[in-house]
């Protein structure tokens, strides 16, 4: 069982080995990287090209450990022993098992998504160690162990919007995607766009690339957006030659799928300003 990219999601070879290299440990895999880089997009990947069963834990602030595992509903229990409804005598009637829960449980090896741990409160990382360390967890509630049938390929993805424990990371392997060079998100273009016009690419991508390395811009445009922009460019027909400009003599075309707050718009407009006045 192994990773080696799909028809649609352009996967490096440092990539590939990380992928691997974690199921072949069978540990967690970490995922980092800027927002917009393919983290989520990667367990999909991962799942379609081994043809398993994708289970996604989108995790917000409030969430906690032990939602991935189950919850017991107590307020519906007192609710139906008010009424009298027989079925109170079965506490697990009230269990909702949880995404870990449904991993576990499956009849076959499934692929865990654990997306954004790093939104959840500090100690949530650490609340999981154990259940994703030995495949088990008990519920108190009904005295039942859950053990994992087949080991899930567990994929966990992270903005760095704080560090993870130290103890949470020595049981992963852990893998930053890096923004792709030119040449690699020329791929990415053709593949979501095949037959696009070459010298509409080059245009776009060169312009892309000065734009994202301009300094002083605060949220540089990612993957996802240059693929977003670039698919603006191909509706409205644009010409390669309207796009040799750099962005610092003038704002690129569609710049709204690019340049996502004011503080970067007034900067290239600012810097468009200047040029024109020094010429």
């Amino acid at each position: 069982m192994r990773f080696t990219g799909t028809k649609t999601y352009v996967a490096g070879k440092d990539l590939m080995v990380a992928v691997n290299a974690a199921i072949t440990l069978q540990r967690p895999l970490l995922v980092k990287g800027e927002p917009g880089t393919g983290k989520t997009e990667l367990a999909f990947q991962i799942a379609e090209a081994l043809g398993l069963r994708l289970i996604q834990w989108t995790i917000k602030s409030t969430t906690k450990a032990a939602q991935g595992l189950y919850e017991y509903d107590a307020v519906s229990r007192l609710r139906d022993s008010q009424l009298g409804d027989e079925k109170v005598n079965d506490v697990a009637n009230y269990i909702r098992p949880g995404k870990l829960w449904d991993a576990f449980s499956s009849n076959e090896r499934v692929v865990l998504l654990i997306d954004e741990i790093d939104k959840a409160d500090i100690e949530f990382p650490n609340d999981l160690l154990q259940e994703l360390d030995k495949m088990s967890f008990d519920v108190t509630e009904t005295g039942e162990t859950v053990t994992a049938r087949h080991r899930p390929i567990v994929v966990i993805t992270s903005n760095n919007e704080k560090e993870l424990p130290d103890a949470f990371l020595r049981r992963c392997f852990f893998h930053y995607i890096r923004f792709p060079d030119p040449d690699t998100l020329q791929r990415i273009v053709e593949v979501h766009h095949p037959g696009i016009k070459q010298d509409l690419v080059r245009a776009a991508l060169t312009q892309f690339y000065e734009l994202r390395e301009q300094p002083g811009i605060r949220k540089k445009p990612s993957t996802s957006e240059a693929l977003d922009w670039i698919r603006l460019l191909v509706a409205e027909d644009v010409e390669p030659a309207d796009l040799r400009e750099s962005p610092t003599k003038v704002l690129p075309r569609l710049h709204g799928a690019l340049l996502k707050n004011e503080q970067d718009v007034h900067l290239f407009e600012r810097l468009a300003f200047l040029v024109r006045r020094q010429g």
